[in-house]
């Protein structure tokens, strides 16, 4: 585990060749007032999870308001500001009785709230390029990534510092210690002890960019997460993209997420790698990816760490995770613009995971077949109106998991206050 100390030093290394910096952000600050902003994201989200067992299935929708107001950083050398979140989801339906609990929370009779709320704030300081801020904060890392795939997002509260002051180079870190998850209106309810986090991402040309992370949740596990993207250009309208993701995650003993992904709680670890290729033409691209699940367990996230901190290849409904698992990928992807149709777009996937350690006596597989489409509004009084409908359709062996349909429908209005 590293400390507060080490993460302190770490940040006051990113930022010790302030003459290589490519530009200062600080000294081009306009005020407190003038830079500040405040948006509020309106947002219907309807979510049926149908199993085929036809027990426990989920039916819900909602209606959610996502504020948001940044302010700009003080004049000066030092800068200071303020940013500050509201959240407020209402229920419209929850499926007579199949309540979904990532979009609302149930009281103390069993019953899903009518209502979910929360509001939280940070107080920030910049110096140049670089920006500490502390509060209840939307992390995006490999190691540490808030979920907002349902109504409400996710949120942390802690310390994350981030630093720009070399042109391609960002490097992060920080210290949290609550998570608030979606559909709970509640400041930490799962008692997040603490989650160190520090890496960066380097652009090292147009074409590749690398990433290396760490991480450390406090009693459940440490991870490392590497990354490399390559894209080779081939004419005007052709390109060729690799993508490379991997984590290592050692678990600690008697850890929760180790036992939940078939460990045995005895120094437990994994190692989750995915390579995807991807090939563009015109409108039209095509992906083929295999990911490989290694180890004592399978890859555990969201123990501290964040509902999205799965930053591999074939992640949709099933993350294709598992202990030992091995998974392909064939997706399709298209881009509408090119056929006079601007904003619409549509991807389908399919992916099958086999040589899964489930225990049973004979090793287990899952397959998902993947759609969505996608429309945003590009002009007039409704420009950036957004419509996302995906669907999967997800068969496993018993061992594996239950069989089940899903479909998920967002529609999204940003409103822009000032």
């Amino acid at each position: 585990m590293f400390n507060r100390t080490r993460i302190a030093l770490a940040c006051a290394l990113a930022s010790l060749s302030l003459s290589q910096a490519y530009a200062s952000e600080q000294s081009d600050a306009k005020g407190f007032v003038e830079d500040s902003s405040l948006n509020v994201l309106l947002r219907n989200a309807y979510f049926n999870r149908d199993y085929k067992n036809h027990t426990n299935d989920a039916k819900v929708w909602g209606q959610g308001f996502i504020g948001t107001f940044e302010s700009g950083f003080t004049q000066g050398t030092v800068g200071f500001g303020v940013d500050a979140y509201g959240l407020l989801g209402i229920k419209l339906d929850s499926g007579r009785g199949r309540n979904y609990g990532a979009f609302f929370d149930t009281d103390s009779d069993g019953h899903p709230v009518d209502d979910t709320s929360e509001a939280g704030g940070v107080v920030k300081m910049r110096i140049s390029n670089t920006v500490l801020r502390y509060g209840n904060q939307f992390p995006s890392l490999p190691v540490l990534a808030y979920d907002d795939s349902r109504l409400l997002p996710q949120s942390f509260t802690g310390t994350l510092v981030t630093s720009k002051e070399i042109e391609g180079l960002e490097l992060n870190a920080g210290r949290f210690t609550a998570d608030s998850p979606m559909g709970d209106s509640s400041r930490d309810p799962n008692r997040l002890k603490s989650i160190d986090v520090i890496g960066g991402t380097y652009a090292v040309n147009d074409a590749l960019s690398v990433a290396a992370y760490h991480s450390d949740v406090e009693d459940t596990f440490k991870k490392y997460y590497g990354n490399v993207n390559f894209t080779q250009v081939l004419s005007d309208d052709q390109a060729l993209n690799f993508d490379f993701n991997i984590y290592r995650t050692d678990y600690d003993d008697n850890s929760t997420a180790a036992l939940d992904f078939g460990g045995d709680g005895n120094n437990d670890s994994n190692t989750l790698w995915s390579l995807a290729a991807k090939y563009s033409v015109g409108a039209h691209a095509f992906i083929i990816a295999h990911q490989r699940s290694s180890g004592d367990a399978g890859y555990a996230y969201d123990y501290g760490d964040g509902g999205s901190t799965i930053y591999v290849a074939n992640s949709y409904y099933s993350d294709f995770n598992l202990k030992d698992e091995q998974s392909w990928q064939v997706s399709y992807e298209l881009d509408f613009a090119e056929y006079g149709i601007a904003g619409l777009s549509y991807k389908t996937a399919y992916v099958r995971g086999s040589n899964i350690d489930a225990g049973g006596e004979q090793d287990g597989t899952e397959r998902e077949f993947f759609n969505q489409v996608k429309y945003v509004v590009q002009d007039g009084s409704l420009k950036d109106l957004s419509l996302k409908l995906r669907n999967s359709i997800y068969r496993a062996d018993r061992d594996v998991g239950p069989n089940l349909n899903e479909i998920r429908a967002f529609v999204e209005y940003p409103l822009e206050i000032f």
